[in-house]
């Protein structure tokens, strides 16, 4: 089946209908092959709205729902898409699971172990899958590192960085006017507490629950002085300015892995700054680095598809856009091609068409509740080190020791695990 062409057609339960989760809705309404039943969230007027956006892409006005668990125990859907606020991602999650409806997530990060446990052994129990919707698997950029890391570019990967560096202090300090879950976060918890859109792609890279897994992480916490100054200086005489402000300005978290890799993620919301994913992908044989937009590769060519170009200069950077190019994943190449949709440069797309063919096809999915599970775990568990002082804390396996053995069990075009090029010749388009 090429990219466009429909499947059978699928009915969903939209739960959670912020801006971000009527933007989805809208993204799914774009496929032709995905129908909106009903639409779900605790404010009337975001159900109203949500009905009418709905209604005006696919012509019918889907039901408005206030409690999830009715509309998630509905006979009359096929799947359920959670988009609410981080702290009830899973309880939901839960409840569409032990209903018999396969489900998917938007991402945050997980408030305790239990309920990352409680996720995973639901899933295992009703043998439904769960999909965490990390859209940032499926950036051009994250694809492309994914193919060279496949291939051998970076040579034996020994350390990883990425952040989630976003300037979000209206957003946060507003939080409170624009009912965003965001400023009770930011004032009740300190911790890594967006980690899975850098996370997910390095554990992609790393193959953590197949035939790797984290097991310690150590955080640390700057102080909080970035949103207090916002609030100070844009809410002076509000209620809101006078409560303190928990989480910390920087936190800094340090992960080690059972194969021996290092990985450094950084949590940057409430301080001026372009915005940043922070990468760096490090091998035996070269890096890369997001900020300056640069790769540096031993021995190798500044544009490694054309034999005529210059060596790239011994421990000086060379700009990586001959690499993106010579490295495009066949996903996205194909997906040029079909015409790029949908929010955040068209990976919002690719992840939700992930999750819609995994339902259509009763297929695994490809970033599952082990994945969910383990990503999300690391701001609960951010939170424990920096409440001990910084002290390292354990990193559950939620696979029960099979990390060992799992494989990349996902085949076709959405794989993130078990593409080989280098081993096949063949790309993963051609599989469906």
């Amino acid at each position: 089946m090429k990219m466009g062409e429909s499947g059978r057609t699928i009915y969903l339960a939209i739960i959670g209908l912020g801006g971000r989760g009527r933007g989805q809705m809208k993204t799914l309404l774009q496929m032709p092959d995905v129908k909106v039943r009903v639409v779900c969230d605790v404010y009337k007027d975001r159900i109203e709205l949500a009905q009418k956006e709905a209604c005006d892409i696919q012509g019918f006005i889907p039901d408005g729902e206030t409690d999830y668990r009715r509309a998630v125990a509905r006979g009359d859907i096929d799947a359920v898409v959670v988009m609410t606020s981080w702290t009830t991602h899973i309880a939901i999650c839960v409840a569409a699971m032990k209903a018999g409806k396969r489900v998917a997530m938007e991402v945050g990060g997980a408030a305790s172990i239990n309920e990352c446990w409680n996720l995973v052994r639901t899933s295992e129990e009703t043998g439904i899958p769960c999909m965490l919707l990390e859209n940032c698997c499926y950036n051009k950029e994250e694809m492309a590192l994914l193919n060279m890391v496949r291939q051998g570019v970076f040579g034996e990967l020994v350390h990883c960085q990425g952040g989630y560096e976003h300037d979000l202090r209206d957003e946060i300090g507003n939080g409170d006017i624009i009912r965003h879950y965001r400023q009770d976060n930011f004032l009740h918890r300190n911790g890594e507490l967006y980690p899975t859109h850098e996370l997910g792609p390095i554990a992609k890279y790393l193959n953590i629950n197949r035939g790797n897994r984290m097991v310690s992480l150590v955080s640390m916490s700057s102080k909080a002085a970035g949103l207090n100054a916002w609030l100070r200086e844009h809410r002076p005489d509000d209620e809101i300015t006078k409560k303190p402000v928990n989480e910390g300005d920087i936190v800094t978290t340090m992960i080690k892995c059972a194969n021996g890799e290092t990985i450094v993620l950084t949590h940057d919301c409430t301080s001026p700054r372009p915005y940043s994913r922070g990468g760096r992908v490090q091998g035996t044989k070269g890096l890369w680095m997001e900020d300056n937009r640069s790769i540096y590769v031993e021995g190798a060519k500044v544009d490694p598809l054309d034999e005529n170009s210059e060596p790239i200069k011994e421990h000086k950077w060379a700009s990586d856009e001959a690499w993106m190019k010579a490295y495009q994943h066949p996903l996205w190449a194909e997906y040029e091609e079909f015409g790029l949709r949908g929010g955040h440069g068209g990976m919002d797309y690719l992840v939700l068409r992930a999750f819609v063919e995994s339902v259509q096809n009763q297929t695994p999915v490809p970033i599952d509740v082990y994945d969910a599970a383990a990503w999300m775990c690391v701001t609960a568990l951010s939170e424990q080190s920096i409440a001990m002082g910084s002290m390292p804390v354990p990193v559950p396996d939620f696979t029960d020791g099979e990390w060992i053995h799992r494989k990349g069990e996902v085949q076709g075009r959405y794989a993130l695990d078990s593409y080989d090029p280098s081993a096949s010749g063949k790309s993963p388009l051609k599989t469906n």
